[in-house]
């Protein structure tokens, strides 16, 4: 029979506000999330994901069709988040992840809100004797976006040689600045010999 694993990383960060929040009573922003463990793109065989709040929330039922699997809320409570994760092989039966969401840790940085708190846990999806389409699919999920990992690394490269150019134009003008000054200087201090030496020979 075929195997195939998939390894994934589920969980949370949050981070405290400082303060309870006066319109609602909420203390965090949190975010809980679905990703690959490795470097590629969960959409080629995950069809969707399925986060389920609690009942407190407006619509907690949230849907991501799309990376990045991941949804932002407020709040002040930790409570169970249930993730169900979905193939496009309607053949696969979707696979179901708990995770309780965590807000709240001792660490100083994180109570004063200076630091997030990240609950991340690792998990494996086993594929046992996948159908022909779901091999396929598993087999086809290509690194994450190369192009925008790319397009990223080119944006930074042309950000920081702008930021040298500039750095070196302000250096420039502060050295002509300086050289303007240094001449400006010379040149009273010639006029000064010059008038005294005119008024010596007088």
């Amino acid at each position: 029979g075929v195997t195939i694993v998939k390894p994934i990383v589920y969980g949370n960060v949050a981070r405290y506000f400082g303060k309870k929040r006066e319109e609602d009573g909420h203390t965090h922003q949190w975010t809980v999330y679905v990703k690959p463990y490795h470097n590629e793109d969960m959409s080629t065989y995950v069809k969707k994901v399925h986060f389920k709040l609690h009942e407190s929330y407006n619509n907690p039922n949230r849907i991501m069709t799309k990376p990045p699997y991941e949804l932002t809320e407020t709040g002040w409570g930790e409570f169970e988040i249930v993730i169900k994760i979905y193939f496009h092989d309607p053949n696969e039966r979707p696979v179901t992840i708990y995770h309780i969401l965590k807000l709240f840790q001792t660490t100083p940085e994180i109570q004063l809100g200076k630091k997030s708190l990240v609950s991340e846990f690792y998990e494996e999806i086993v594929f046992q004797d996948p159908t022909a389409l779901m091999q396929h699919l598993l087999n086809s999920s290509r690194p994450i976006t190369l192009v925008e990992a790319k397009k990223e690394s080119t944006m930074k490269a042309v950000i920081e040689a702008r930021n040298k150019i500039r750095l070196e134009v302000i250096d420039l003008k502060e050295k002509l600045t300086l050289a303007k000054e240094t001449i400006a200087k010379f040149k009273e201090e010639i006029a000064k010999i010059s008038k005294a030496g005119s008024l010596s020979v007088a």
